[in-house]
């Protein structure tokens, strides 16, 4: 920033808007969560923010974000019917500079300022300095970013990753997508890796297996107990683990990303020792003449809260 401006940030879910404003120095204050059903908009959140944690005074700088596509100034939420103009945003607030990227390019951008404590690796492998990252996490949808080095820093990818065609490994998987496929034009990866792709997932193995499926949430699904009581819930997590390592897998290869693939969302952090034992990282690997190209490659889940918000702090520096 230039000067001693105040920045405001946000990251923008298809549940939740993460705010926090940012000093001169660079330093982020006063995170606050907001569900964006409670609000009819996106200005209505920021304004509510803005009044609760910065009465006296308005930030002049800001980058949001947000869980879209940003393909001008007109941004709708891919999986909430938020919509807005960034211009007409930056007037209403009076900022000189906003900017408003996807979300998962802003958790790109923070990868390179984790510390140590801010990830968990998950299998082997060690990082080649300068050489591009991955990002993805599973949410309410299914973040895909990637980071590349560039000769003035680096420049994070804004793709929609999560919406590649997902394919399955094996005839269960198969099974299941078949079924899925009979209900949706298109099934994504983000069919499958999200919390609704958790249901979704739970919801086919019930009926594969001919037993009624339980009004579970995803939430009750990735919880130990009712793995425990139910094992279509059982099952239901270890697919989703397995084949968020195939996505994951194919993210490294398509970007040779040998920096490291990163796992962020609302769902994988949670799981904890759960995630580190399942299959995800063998099915990372899995990928014939090029398993032993991935076995070099590390992946980290990321227990840094609103790493986002991280990333986009970063951006309010740049000019």
């Amino acid at each position: 920033m230039n000067g001693p401006k105040l920045g405001l940030v946000g990251d923008v879910g298809a549940t939740n808007a993460r705010f926090a404003l940012v000093a001169p120095d660079g330093s982020i204050t006063a995170p606050r969560v907001y569900a964006l059903d409670d609000y009819p908009s996106i200005a209505d959140a920021i304004e509510t923010y803005l009044t609760e944690e910065l009465p006296a005074r308005r930030p002049m700088l800001a980058v949001l974000a947000v869980a879209s596509p940003i393909t001008g100034d007109q941004v709708t939420l891919t999986n909430h019917n938020w919509t807005f103009s960034i211009e007409g945003l930056r007037r209403r607030f009076r900022l000189e500079r906003l900017r408003v990227i996807n979300d998962f390019a802003a958790n790109a951008l923070a990868i390179p300022h984790l510390r140590e404590g801010d990830r968990t690796q998950i299998g082997s492998g060690a990082p080649i300095a300068d050489a591009p990252i991955g990002v993805i996490g599973p949410g309410t949808g299914l973040g895909v970013s990637a980071l590349v080095p560039m000769d003035d820093g680096s420049m994070p990818i804004q793709g929609e990753g999560g919406h590649v065609t997902m394919a399955p490994v094996d005839e269960r998987e198969g099974a299941v997508l078949d079924l899925m496929r009979r209900r949706y034009d298109h099934v994504s990866a983000e069919r499958i890796l999200s919390g609704p792709g958790l249901v979704n997932l739970y919801n086919a193995l019930c009926e594969l297996s001919g037993v009624p499926a339980a009004p579970f949430t995803a939430p009750q699904i990735t919880s130990a107990q009712v793995g425990v009581e139910d094992p279509r819930a059982r099952e239901a997590m270890a697919m989703f683990c397995a084949m968020l390592g195939t996505i994951a897998g194919n993210l490294a290869l398509t970007f040779g990303a040998r920096g490291g693939i990163y796992i962020a969302g609302g769902i994988v952090p949670r799981l904890g020792a759960a995630f580190a034992k399942s299959a995800f990282r063998t099915r990372f690997e899995a990928k014939g003449r090029f398993t032993s190209y991935l076995a070099a490659i590390p992946t980290y889940v990321i227990t840094r809260p609103l790493p986002a918000l991280l990333g986009a702090a970063k951006l309010l520096k740049r000019p």
